[in-house]
């Protein structure tokens, strides 16, 4: 699976979708934190497969944690990551700047 090469706005949306899949643990009940045991590697394995190199590798351990932990699946890392990428970091900066 090679989804690191794709539009940066397909990217946003398959962020979203799996910051939505991280919150099924709240609407649906009785799955729980069962639900959080199977997502957590997922989300973070997924994580490395949108984002490469050390800033994709760290927020895979940030998005396992995030879905670990109970309580804390609230925080959209997906998409927190997508902007982080493409808003705030040196490189969105600097493409803004110089565009290829």
């Amino acid at each position: 699976m090679n989804i690191n090469n794709t539009n940066k706005y397909t990217k946003l949306f398959l962020g979203i979708i799996f910051d939505a899949l991280g919150y099924v643990s709240f609407i649906i009940p009785g799955i729980g934190e069962f639900s959080d045991i199977v997502w957590a590697p997922a989300s973070a394995w997924l994580m490395t497969k949108l984002y490469k190199g050390r800033t994709g590798k760290i927020a895979a351990v940030f998005s396992f944690i995030e879905e670990a932990l109970p309580g804390l699946d609230i925080i959209p890392s997906f998409t927190l990551m997508w902007f982080y990428t493409y808003v705030f970091s040196d490189q969105a900066k600097s493409d803004q700047v110089m565009p290829k």
